[in-house]
């Protein structure tokens, strides 16, 4: 059996990806199928966070061009990613996967409190912790939040879970001859603009020497290769030595 790369992983989800072709809401099969590839990777004894956006039922930004107060949509964003994050306790329940939803905005009746050394507890216990409600605070992104556990928690990775198998210097649903980046620096995304995560969260994971890696979640195994060190999507780091 091969031995993972890393040992303690952030997944960061987006909320889309839960919705499937749908396009909005959850997909029940697409959560099964999510939980079953973290399954995969916890029976590798690998320790493993999860970060789940919100866009399938809500985008502050989105609300709050329309004009609704920018902090009330961003609130309304982290409640949507609660959802989401029970969504996915319940498919990993389904796959005998323990895990646990933290909060940043306090709901005991559903779901823990956000304390980083218990979280770090039930990751060495072999449970998955799911981080919901963003950072608890507007005007940041669940990519931000990822970056910032990620630090917190001492992860040794990002795996970005995307709808498109890596990062490219235009949207290759729009250009067919857009070019796929293999390896990618911080510093990279940012002078490029490439639309992989925003500023906050790239520069968090610059300062803390977080690489990424940003692959495509709709090709099943693809975490597990992730996890592996397998070439799989794009890897994003300080230098171009993955």
């Amino acid at each position: 059996m091969a031995l993972p790369k890393y040992r303690r992983v952030i997944l960061k989800l987006s909320g889309e990806a839960l919705a499937g072709n749908k396009g909005y809401g959850i997909d029940p099969e697409v959560v099964a199928s999510i939980s079953a590839q973290i399954k995969e990777i916890v029976s590798h004894n690998v320790q493993v966070a999860v970060v789940v956006g919100g866009g399938n039922i809500w985008r502050g930004v989105a609300g709050s061009t329309k004009g609704m107060d920018r902090a009330t949509a961003d609130y309304m964003g982290m409640l949507a990613t609660i959802i989401n994050s029970l969504a996915l306790q319940d498919g990993l329940a389904k796959q005998d996967v323990d895990s646990r939803v933290q909060t940043a905005i306090e709901m005991r009746e559903v779901a823990e409190p956000y304390i980083r050394r218990r979280a770090i507890r039930h990751l060495e216990k072999g449970r998955v912790v799911i981080f919901a409600a963003g950072t608890g605070n507007p005007y940041f992104s669940t990519d931000t939040t990822a970056a910032l556990r990620a630090a917190e928690i001492e992860a040794e990775v990002i795996l970005m879970a995307k709808m498109v198998n890596g990062v490219y210097d235009s949207d290759p649903m729009k250009n067919e001859n857009a070019r796929k980046f293999d390896r990618l620096t911080y510093i990279d995304l940012i002078n490029r603009g490439l639309a992989v995560m925003d500023t906050t969260a790239t520069s968090l994971c610059m300062d803390n020497c977080i690489p990424l890696v940003v692959f495509n979640l709709n090709e099943k195994g693809n975490i597990m290769k992730a996890v592996l060190g397998e070439s799989v999507g794009t890897y994003i780091g300080g230098d171009m030595v993955g």
